[in-house]
Order: C-alpha cells, then structure tokens, then sequence
C-alpha cells in the first residue's frame, strides 16, 4: 500500500449569494459575518481556510451549528463549488478540476458517510454496499465479493440479504461504513457521520473506526461538533467559528493551549486524563534506577493514574519503545495535570 496523499486547503472563501465574487475582497478588508449579511444579504460561509490535512491520518473538523464545518467537508469532493481559493490534493486542485476530473475524483478517490445514513431503502445491505462500485462499472461478483468481505468486517456477516428498515441505527451507520470502504477510495469523508447515534452505540462506532484505521491508514476528514469525539478520533483538529478556523493542532495542545475564551470554555469539561500524554508531564531531568515501575512513553495519564493506583508506588521510569528510560513521572504530578483547568 502506498503512502496516502493528505489534503491542502489554501485561502479557501465560500460566500453564498449572487455576487459571491465581489464580496470576497470586502471579507479580506475586514468585513464581518454580519455586517455582510445585513448589508448586502450575502452570507459567509467560510473565511479564509487554510488547514494541512495529512494523508493517513483523522482530521477532524468540529464547531457548532453554523460554524462552517459541513460546508467545507462538501468542497473537498467539490459538492460545492468555493467561491476563492485551493483544495489541493496532492498535486491537483479540485477547484479546477473539470467535469470529467471531478466524476472520476468523485467515484476513485473519495468516499462520503453521511449523518442520516444515506440508504437505498428497496436495496439490502449487500446492494447498498456494492452500490459504489456498480457506479465504477465492476462486474457483479468481484463488487460482491469486496462487499461481503467489509460487511463482515464492519460486524454485519449474516445481514446481508436485510433490508434498512429491517436494521437498528448503528446497523445502518455501519452499512454506510461499509459502502464506504468498499469503494477503496483514498480520502473518507464523515459529516456528522455519528451524530444520530445513542451515546454507546456512537462509542462502538468510534472503536470500529480507529480500529479500522489502524489497519487502513485512509485520509479521513470527519466533521463533528462533540468535543469528546473530536479529541478520541482527531489525529489532529481544526475548530471553527462563524466559518473561520480557531485554532488547530493536536487534542492536547488545544486543551493545554487554547487560543481564546472561546475554545478555553470548549475544553474546561474535558477529561484531560484521557487527552494529556504521560510525555507532557513527566520529568526529564532525572532517571530511576532499574528495577522499580515503568510506564510506556506516549499512554495517557488516566492510564498512568490506574497504574499507580494498583502498584501503590509513587512514582515511576518512563521508557521509550525500546525500552529506554526517558524521564521520571510522579503521581503527583499525574493527579495534578489531570484536575487543573486549561486557563487562559
């Protein structure tokens, strides 16, 4: 398998409305989301977006409704067309694409699991998911032979002559899933992709997507406007408001760093044991002598914690992969890290 091609997006506007052209030098003079809405009822969709998007890896975009973060998802296949700027994939930008570019993009190199699940009801699960590749014009028992093997790999063996009606709502998100995998595209695209969910069946969704991933390595852009999903899935994450980007890095650089009020109240509630890597905390300063407790460089610190909390021990080595001693972490400094809000 190849290394997996990320997505650039470069000084991308998106202004809905008849004059969309004109108004995008009023926007990079300073105009704001609604002084162009009141003024000349054209609305912003998104400002200047510029986010790396690496390829292999859960970018995970996230906001609240109206921030921008489905409208942006829809440009990177090109669902809708920017009003300035550059989705950049690989070499290629898909904002110059033409007609007959953008259909092969759209059926090769991209995939889309949508909120609301998006299933032909008179179709099984089986034709549901073959049905990207019907599309592609691949013969009926090769296409049925890869979707059999991502049902079952989705958890679905034995559904596959069912019909949607016939299944729960997470069924029907991992028949999606499936559909989605099985057109072997190198970039998937998740808007909200979870959010219909119950709370539980949306964590076992999220364990069927990082545990896939591990083993794909796709570029996967996933929209979201639940931090706590945000911070379990993103490889790294782009938040936004009113169509413009916050702040992106890291789940724990944006807890421990917050741009601004505005992120600094996003990420006060967060369970920063399960975002704080035992690397951030530890002392780097000193070793321990062999013999004593260790911990594995890059775990969590709520993980860390339990570990100290079963031995009894104070303090621990932190080893690298290769079982190196890199620094000292205490339980101190573990609880500490944990229990303090980001400030700002």
């Amino acid at each position: 398998m190849g290394e997996a091609t990320g997505i650039e997006i470069k000084n991308l506007y998106k202004i809905f409305g008849p004059n969309g052209k004109e108004m995008v030098q009023k926007v990079k003079d300073g105009m704001s989301k609604a002084e162009l809405n009141e003024k000349f009822n054209h609305v912003l969709g998104l400002n200047d977006i510029n986010i790396s998007m690496p390829g292999g890896k859960i970018e995970v975009v996230m906001g609240l409704s109206g921030s921008g973060k489905s409208t942006l998802i829809r440009h990177i296949n090109r669902l809708i067309d920017p009003t300035d700027g550059e989705v950049l994939y690989g070499s290629e930008d898909v904002c110059k694409m033409s007609q007959k570019e953008l259909r092969e993009f759209r059926r090769h190199k991209t995939a889309m699991v949508f909120q609301k699940f998006a299933l032909l009801p008179h179709r099984t699960v089986l034709k549901n998911t073959v049905y990207g590749l019907e599309i592609q014009g691949v013969p009926m028992k090769e296409a049925e032979k890869r979707a059999s093997r991502w049902i079952s790999r989705v958890g679905l063996e034995g559904f596959e002559d069912h019909y949607p009606n016939q299944l729960s709502g997470g069924m029907q998100q991992r028949v999606g899933l499936a559909r989605a995998l099985t057109n072997d595209a190198d970039i998937l695209l998740m808007d909200e992709a979870f959010s219909a969910l119950d709370p539980l069946i949306r964590m076992d969704m999220q364990s069927v997507l990082l545990d896939l991933q591990e083993e794909l390595h796709k570029t996967i852009v996933f929209i979201t406007h639940d931090l706590d999903e945000a911070l379990r899935l993103g490889d790294k994450i782009a938040i936004l408001r009113d169509g413009a980007v916050i702040q992106q890095g890291t789940g724990q650089e944006i807890v421990l760093r917050p741009a601004d009020q505005y992120i600094a109240d996003f990420v006060k509630e967060v369970n920063r044991g399960r975002v704080i890597l035992v690397d951030t905390v530890m002392d780097r300063t000193r070793t321990v002598e062999e013999g004593g407790l260790t911990i594995s460089s890059g775990i969590m610190l709520e993980e860390a914690a339990k570990t100290f909390a079963e031995t009894g021990l104070g303090e621990a080595s932190v080893v690298s992969g290769d079982g190196r001693p890199i620094g000292v972490l205490n339980v101190q400094d573990t609880i500490s890290a944990m229990v303090t809000p980001a400030t700002h």
